[in-house]
């Protein structure tokens, strides 16, 4: 028999009583301030009433100013309990920020440790945000509490030592509206809730595009995100209407509680003079009503509708459990002896584009220096071309201007005879069928694996089995399809490292037509194994492939090899570059270095190779750019 989950109310109940109990002297000062601020209510209707009663109306003026007095002075000490009630108000509200922003913190840290690949964008939310209101709304909140719970002891106390009559005239009513505001507070609770939800969503969905902004451009994706956020967008306005509309609700209530007590009041004045209540105790009930009772009414119902509800549902995401979440360990490629690809399906395109860079010159503003300057290039249709070159030298804007993300200052970047600017143009079906770009970071959505890998396949006719099976096999991806469970199994992005994200990404572009592919240090999370598998599929998939290598051998499996050197551009064979590129040697020096240094037991990539056993295939490869053991 399932058990019905507890409310937030419960859920905090054991916090707050944890909180409170440890803090007994602060809120010992706390109600001490507060009984010295009611006293200043009871005296000031009391003292209105006496001046009526035993001054004005009896002929003694003197007595009446000095009831008056009486009242003023009250209301200067209340002014002065005021003081000391903020006073302690500090030490009750700002421990209890300090420890909402340890537990986020310490959550935070603690998922983080626990699934690096988990990025949790709403943590900022919590920390910045969320924290700051829950310090607000309970501070509100307990002033405005205390503050009618000791108004309306005064103003009660008044009217019952003044008449006790009146009481009849002003509690029904009074309860009657308290009844029906506490019956809103649980649905407008539901209403925050739902409200912080949307918008912990839609925080974490911008994240995750800003993150991946390269890859959506590149998918021409663009109208899809700005979908998805805009129905992000719609429910949060959803909620706050729905927020409103209980909000409504509140007024009714507070009408009820709070005008008809004194519409009452004037209603039934003959009644109460027939049986005694006299003028001066009328008009004191009228001064407790309008001067205390209902302005304290009026702030308590305010804030348990927006603070009270608001900070229920605040601690209650702070302070409840994080999600566990059964992602498992995401785990990279391992590494092994790389089969060779699977066969590439009849279906593909036979032939690549021709790419073709004619004097081409880019900067990054007018004033700045050329990243480019003057580069020709072609790149026959089904070629192989590696882009190799230190950080920061231009690999990724070389992609950029091919992949028409960026237009050249001067020159001309054509794809097939076309500008590959007018790639940006196109429609994200259109678009995917002419070129795919894969960037460092890959982007995964929730999904299917298979609607993952169709992604920038046309939806007519639709892709086979055999061809997603044959991707799948050609870049390695096999084990996260046997982990997650088969083809259909629905992922979740934050579940996958890094490096399974790469390898979906990869087989995504695999599977798609488009005759051209970029690839954009789209494998710095695989291992040198995992690679040089994915980077043999695109060698035998028919098509052109240009790759901006994370490590250097991947020069040795390519065609051509474009060494980029300042504004400089120099492309050849392998060993056209050893013999006429000193930037080109200087780097496949390191890379040998590495391998001597792992045979010595260095630190250099060739330390994982076994004892007493050489490796096959060419030496260890040396990254180009981020975390190589060589820098470059």
């Amino acid at each position: 028999m399932s058990r019905t989950e507890p409310g937030p109310a419960r859920r905090l109940t054991p916090h707050a009583v944890r909180f409170l109990r440890g803090r007994k002297r602060v809120l010992a000062l706390l109600g001490a301030w507060s009984l010295l601020e009611s006293a200043q209510t009871f005296l000031f209707g009391y003292g209105v009433a006496q001046s009526l009663d035993r001054g004005f109306l009896a002929g003694r003026t003197g007595t009446g100013l000095l009831w008056l007095a009486v009242a003023a002075v009250a209301t200067f000490a209340g002014g002065l309990a005021t003081r000391g009630v903020f006073r302690a108000l500090a030490d009750l509200v700002e421990p209890l920020r300090d420890g909402l922003l340890r537990r986020v913190v310490t959550r935070a840290l603690r998922e983080a440790a626990a699934d690096p690949a988990r990025a949790d964008s709403s943590a900022v939310s919590r920390l910045t945000h969320q924290t700051e209101l829950a310090r607000d709304s309970f501070a509100g909140l307990v002033l405005v509490l205390r503050s009618f719970v000791f108004t309306a002891a005064g103003a009660l106390a008044g009217l019952a030592s003044l008449a006790p009559l009146l009481l009849v005239v002003v509690v029904p009513p009074l309860v009657l509206g308290l009844l029906l505001f506490t019956a809103t507070l649980v649905p407008m609770a539901a209403r925050q809730r739902d409200f912080l939800t949307a918008d912990e969503a839609l925080a974490t969905r911008y994240g995750a595009v800003a993150a991946g902004l390269r890859d959506v451009v590149a998918c021409g994706a663009e109208r899809r995100t700005a979908a998805e956020a805009d129905g992000l967008v719609d429910t949060e306005v959803g909620a706050a209407r729905s927020l409103a509309r209980w909000a409504a609700a509140r007024t009714l209530a507070l009408g009820v509680a709070g005008q008809l007590p004194v519409v009452l009041l004037l209603v039934a004045s003959p009644w109460l003079l027939d049986r005694g209540v006299t003028a001066g105790a009328l008009l004191g009930a009228l001064t407790y009503l309008t001067q205390s009772l209902l302005p304290a009414l009026h702030t308590l119902m305010s804030a348990l509708g927006t603070a009270g509800t608001r900070l229920l549902v605040i601690l209650d995401r702070l302070v409840g459990p994080g999600d566990a979440g059964d992602a498992g360990d995401a785990a990279e490629p391992a590494a092994g002896k790389a089969p060779p690809p699977a066969p590439v399906p009849a279906a593909r395109r036979e032939s690549g584009s021709r790419v073709e860079l004619r004097s081409v010159t880019f900067a990054y503003g007018p004033g700045a220096q050329p990243v480019l300057r003057d580069v020709d290039l072609v790149v026959e249709p089904g070629e192989h071309l590696v882009v190799v070159g230190p950080s920061g030298i231009g690999k990724s804007t070389l992609a950029a201007l091919v992949a028409g993300l960026l237009a050249p200052d001067g020159g001309e970047v054509l794809v097939d005879g076309e500008p590959a600017r007018r790639l940006r143009g196109l429609e994200a079906g259109e678009l995917a069928r002419r070129r795919v770009l894969i960037p460092q970071q890959a982007y995964v959505f929730t999904g299917t694996l298979r609607d993952n890998l169709c992604y920038l396949c046309p939806p007519e006719p639709e892709v086979s089995g055999e061809a997603v099976a044959a991707s799948v096999a050609a870049v390695g991806l096999g084990p996260l399809v046997d982990r997650l469970g088969g083809l259909d199994a629905v992922i979740d992005p934050a579940a996958l490292s890094q490096g399974e994200r790469q390898l979906v990404a990869l087989g995504r572009a695999h599977l798609s037509p488009a005759p051209l592919v970029l690839l954009d240090e789209a494998t710095c999370h695989l291992d040198p194994v995992a690679e040089a598998r994915a980077e043999r599929a695109f060698a035998a998939r028919p098509g052109t492939v240009v790759v901006i290598a994370h490590r250097i051998s991947s020069a040795h499996r390519a065609d051509r090899v474009l060494v980029m050197d300042g504004a400089r551009a120099t492309a050849g064979s392998h060993r056209e570059l050893l013999a006429g590129s000193a930037l080109y040697r200087d780097l496949v020096g390191r890379w040998h270095a590495g391998r001597d240094a792992g045979r010595d037991g260095g630190r250099g990539c060739g330390r994982d190779l076994p004892e007493g056993r050489a490796r096959s295939g060419p030496p260890p490869a040396v990254p180009l750019s981020g975390g190589g053991a060589a820098p470059v």
